[in-house]
């Protein structure tokens, strides 16, 4: 299994951008599919991105298409979550995670994945 840790989140105001970052602390990434999963205290948790192991196809929940784009850079072992257009609604605990088996067409929930970083905490503020 791939040990996760993430990084970049932080305090943003609405319509600003944060970059997440999430390295493999062991292990390696570039065998996975991997995702960006976000947790709001009274919430629902949605998976928001997911990417394929070679880069080549991605996915996005409705709520964060056209604003959020995911990426991997397999030689640094890293796979990063850039946000744009930040909202209030944004306000979550993101976890990176990587996913278990490949990367069908529709977004992955929860259970489908393997190994999850600590979270990294993003607030925007009005």
């Amino acid at each position: 299994q791939v040990q996760l840790v993430e990084s970049g989140g932080g305090l943003v105001q609405a319509g600003g951008s944060l970059r997440l970052s999430c390295a493999a602390s062991r292990g390696t990434l570039s065998s996975y599919a991997m995702g960006w999963f976000r947790q709001a205290p009274g919430k629902e948790g949605e998976t928001v991105a997911v990417i394929t192991w070679s880069g080549a196809r991605t996915l996005y929940a409705d709520s964060v298409k056209g604003r959020f784009t995911i990426s991997r850079d397999n030689n640094k072992n890293t796979v990063h979550l850039q946000m744009n257009s930040l909202k209030p609604e944004d306000t979550a605990v993101y976890y990176c995670a990587s996913k278990i088996g490949g990367l069908g067409f529709s977004l992955p929930t929860k259970e489908d994945f393997g190994s999850w970083g600590q979270g990294t905490q993003v607030t925007v503020s009005m």
